[in-house]
């Protein structure tokens, strides 16, 4: 493995810069995802919500995480500069990760707003500046993609495979310590190494810092995190904050794709259709850190030689599914050569079967407790959907939408989960029992979450055979579009 990794190295020419932005990207989602693993839990067994209190709250802070992403890309790349904008936003993931330990339930919003804000500083800026390291076109841009979305999955893989646990025996206040001390050594290390990046930056970066300009960043962060942490606690008005901007983006977006050429026109709504079905991907994904975790809490038999896995443990499936069958799948599109809309419909089926699956142990439980082998079938089916549809959304973006509107369409397919938020949220809380959760046995419990499991793999099974159905059509739709540009390529 070591050898092959090397091998990739040298084919990608992945250079000192880019090995710094790596490593503070893999620390970055360290931390956000140890906060993610216990944060429905932490709700619910620290702040006393309820469990439909708190899937509602969870899916709002999602929304909002994704859904300014765009905000600090733009201040990345026309205000301050990537690298300062980046730096910003980890200096205030980490103390928003300090003060998510420190806080209560009066002052847990301002914690999350802060995270908030910081990850719409940070998210954008460290993929610019890989980007940036190769002349459009190279191909050594795909194998140093390849390792930064593996540094994703290593630092979530790292944090959730230890958070849970230090949440479970060491309390919770360490665990978001925890997760405030990646952001620091990702900080850290960056200083330390900045040199190497010196010739590394947007066109706003190439400028001398204005402390005008900081100063307006700074000023706009406190005041958004301020409006931030008012809206997260009435999630019927964030929901509406959701609808509102994805519904004028989307009707944008086809605005926009009605004023090209026929060609481009078609392959935008092509990549429209695409991009919705990402969004119910999403809502299927954010069941991970609530509805899946609760289902082990409440009907999983979670001892294990003496020992208690904690129930937000098994989100640690996610990211080694995604490592391990990373080369599979990458071996399997060199063999057989696909479009875009069928590696969707597949992902699609798969995260339906993960679904479906979760009605059965109903059947072979024992007093309400199944055993975790459903937790890991579920969580290779979900995974394995997910490199096959969020794993190649934005390669399918790029491919199907105008190279001057890449950009534009990028923000869009962020937005899908943005707006898988609230409708995650109501699909998780369809689990929730009308009783308190101590007065409802492990059998009616296990009935439910069956129940509910088994809709929405129904109604995922439905959406993946509508694009089966219709991707004969959408097939023919990208062949000949391309056809047609290669002859008026040829021509010209």
């Amino acid at each position: 493995m070591e050898a092959i990794i090397q091998e990739v190295s040298r084919s990608s020419r992945l250079s000192k810069p880019f090995w710094v932005v790596w490593s503070i990207e893999l620390w970055e989602r360290f931390g956000y995802y140890g906060v993610q693993s216990i944060l429905a839990l932490y709700f619910v067994q620290q702040l006393g919500y309820s469990e439909h209190q708190s899937f509602y709250v969870f899916g709002s802070f999602t929304a909002f995480v994704y859904g300014f992403v765009w905000v600090g890309g733009w201040i990345g790349d026309h205000y301050l500069g990537a690298k300062r904008t980046l730096v910003l936003g980890t200096a205030i993931l980490a103390v928003s990760y300090g003060a998510l330990a420190l806080s209560n339930a009066h002052t847990i919003f301002y914690a999350l707003s802060g995270i908030v804000v910081g990850n719409a500083l940070f998210k954008a800026n460290p993929s610019s500046l890989i980007s940036k390291l190769y002349a459009k076109g190279d191909a050594g841009l795909d194998g140093a993609m390849t390792f930064y979305y593996m540094a994703v999955n290593v630092g979530s893989m790292l944090s959730i495979a230890i958070t849970p646990i230090v949440a479970q025996n060491y309390g919770w206040t360490l665990a978001f310590w925890l997760c405030s001390l990646g952001l620091m050594l990702g900080l850290g290390n960056y200083f330390i190494y900045r040199r190497v990046l010196t010739h590394l930056s947007t066109p706003a970066g190439q400028k001398p810092l204005k402390i005008t300009r900081l100063t307006i960043v700074l000023i706009g962060s406190v005041l958004a995190t301020s409006i931030i942490a008012q809206l997260l606690n009435h999630t019927t008005i964030c929901n509406w904050i959701v609808y509102s901007v994805v519904s004028f983006a989307f009707l944008c977006y086809i605005k926009i794709a009605f004023t090209l050429n026929k060609i481009e026109r078609t392959r935008m709504l092509v990549a429209l259709v695409l991009i919705l079905q990402g969004t119910i991907f999403y809502v299927l994904y954010n069941q991970m850190p609530t509805s899946l975790t609760f289902f082990a809490l409440h009907n999983i038999n979670n001892h294990f030689l003496g020992w208690t896995i904690p129930a937000a443990e098994y989100q640690v499936l996610n990211p080694i599914v995604i490592v391990l069958m990373s080369p599979i799948l990458a071996w399997f599109y060199q063999c057989c050569p696909s479009t875009h809309v069928t590696k969707f419909c597949i992902g699609m089926t798969f995260c339906a079967v993960a679904f479906l699956v979760l009605a059965l142990p109903q059947y072979t439980a024992t007093q309400g407790i199944a055993s975790p082998e459903w937790m890991v079938l579920t969580y290779f089916l979900q995974s394995t959907g997910e490199l096959l549809i969020s794993g190649l959304g934005l390669a399918m973006v790029a491919e199907l939408c105008p190279e001057k509107m890449s950009g534009y369409v990028m923000g869009i397919w962020w937005l899908t989960s943005m707006l898988a938020g609230p409708i995650g949220a109501w699909a998780g809380a369809l689990t929730t029992p009308s009783v308190k959760a101590n007065q409802l046995t492990a059998i009616s419990s296990m009935h439910i979450y069956a129940h509910v499991f088994l809709e929405i793999g129904l109604v995922t099974r439905v959406v993946a055979l509508m694009m089966w159905l219709g991707r004969p059509l959408l097939n023919r739709v990208i062949i000949k579009s391309k056809s047609i540009e290669r002859i008026a390529q040829v021509k010209i």
